[in-house]
């Protein structure tokens, strides 16, 4: 009997990651007629879609000099791919129109099917695997970039216990072992094996659970915070993972070159951000960076902004509101002569950007490039493919720290969810890297407002 399974690739998975093809070890791997003619569609595209629509016709080009796609190519890895070109007999119920491109896979799928093949149809389009399953066919989403579910997905954060001798021990000697604290009141102790490097701690103490601390697991020991006294730009800390944030923005491009934030609105992701930016830029001496720059992925690799008139600021401009909305705040915190007046504000956003203390681009015109000495904010990076991400870090040159802020419950871009954004991606490849710094607010440490709080907690 046949073991095998029939993988049946859509286009959008192919479009997502050409290297799909190779996902299917010891494996049939079909991709039928009508998903060539659609990735044809895409290569003439400046876009992510059309590399990867390009991409992929490269793969099947040079497997064709191993023998005929529509006999069957096995590959490296064992699996055999094949392009199918039949079952356009294939009857579907008379209210889905056959000549459909979704329909028409799906009439591939049930042929296999009929042919007592072990069909399963790949795609992340969720109507495909709804017709699928109607039709008794298995549908699956392409998992191998997939992070765990969000309230899986690492924090950069935990709770502790020890005693409150312990915590006189910490706060006197700067420092814990890791055998010092256990998970639970009067629990079993943990070893360095139960943390990540460069995860932040809440020590709580086990009589009294008002006695606290806040540290972080330097990969050997418990140590405190370095930048807890820091005001950076006037902005003062309002809870525990604001003071997390603040400690990761704060340290040297050196020590932590990437820093990966993730939470729910409000927390102030992107006004801490911004503000330690400022703070780098305006008032630290010797100058670390020599310019603040900011990408939203809504100006992103996939989009043509060349057809756009105007000039790149201006084409990007309205993709920077909440950017805009910040740095307004920060200037009127931080200087009181400007609330309620409008005007000097803008002047004073015109000169941030006039002298190139900040500078915003389009995603497009990242490619390729090196990227050193920068404070490079990348916000709302949930909307961030994993390619996408991957090709943002490794722009990163000496002196160069990139921030990926997000919220990987809010995502606009089709086909990516909580799972498979860049940015959950990012921290999940990342998790126990030294170089990279990672922390996740809560609904709890929202402070934008009581409104925006309580929408938090119950919406």
């Amino acid at each position: 009997m046949n073991s095998k399974k029939t993988f049946v690739l859509d286009t959008n998975v192919l479009l997502h990651n050409p290297y799909s093809l190779y996902s299917f070890e010891d494996n049939n791997v079909v991709i039928p007629a009508v998903v060539i003619e659609e990735l044809d569609k895409f290569k003439k595209e400046s876009s992510e879609l059309g590399a990867n629509a390009r991409h992929v016709a490269r793969l099947l080009d040079s497997l064709r000099e191993k023998g005929n796609l529509n006999s069957g190519i096995l590959l490296d890895n064992g699996s055999f791919l094949r392009i199918e070109m039949n079952f356009h007999n294939v009857v579907l119920n008379e209210s889905w129109q056959g000549s459909v491109n979704d329909n028409r896979i799906l009439k591939v799928c049930i042929g296999l099917h009929e042919k007592g093949e072990k069909v399963y149809l790949i795609t992340k389009d969720v109507f495909a695997r709804i017709k699928a399953d109607i039709l008794g066919i298995i549908a699956q989403d392409f998992f191998t970039e997939q992070a765990p579910n969000y309230e899986e997905q690492y924090s950069g954060r935990l709770d502790v216990y020890t005693s409150k001798e312990k915590i006189d021990y910490f706060y006197s000697c700067q420092n814990l072992n890791p055998e010092d604290v256990s998970l639970y009141k009067y629990g079993s102790v943990l070893t360095a094996e139960d943390f990540v490097i460069n995860q932040f701690l809440i020590l709580h103490g086990e009589g009294n659970e008002k006695q606290t601390a806040l540290a972080r697991f330097d990969g050997q020991k418990i140590v405190p915070l370095r930048f807890l006294k820091e005001r950076p730009y006037g902005v003062i800390p309002r809870n525990s993972g604001q003071k997390f944030m603040q400690e990761i923005l704060m340290m040297s491009p050196e020590t932590a070159p990437l820093v990966i934030i993730k939470g729910p609105a409000g927390t102030a992701k992107t006004f801490f951000s911004l503000a330690v930016g400022l703070h780098k830029m305006l008032r630290e001496e010797p100058l670390v960076y020599r310019k603040i720059l900011i990408c939203r992925p809504n100006v992103k690799f996939d989009e043509d902004i060349g057809f756009l008139p105007g000039t790149e600021q201006e084409k990007i401009a309205p993709f920077l509101r909440p950017i805009m909305d910040n740095l307004e705040i920060l200037l009127e915190q931080s200087d009181k002569s400007l609330l309620d007046c409008d005007k000097r504000v803008k002047e004073k956003i015109d000169e941030l950007f006039g002298n190139n203390i900040i500078n915003a681009e389009a995603m497009a015109y990242l490619r390729g490039r090196s990227i050193a000495n920068q404070w490079v904010i990348i916000d709302e990076a949930q909307n961030l493919t994993p390619k996408q991400v991957k090709g943002i870090i490794t722009r990163a040159g000496r002196g160069t720290k990139i921030i990926l802020t997000g919220d990987p419950a809010q995502i606009d871009q089709p086909f990516l969810d909580s799972r498979t954004n860049g940015l959950s991606y990012a921290s999940e490849k990342m998790k126990g890297s030294k170089l990279c710094y990672q922390i996740t607010l809560t609904d709890e440490e929202c402070e934008r407002s009581d409104l925006a709080y309580e929408a938090a907690l119950n919406m």
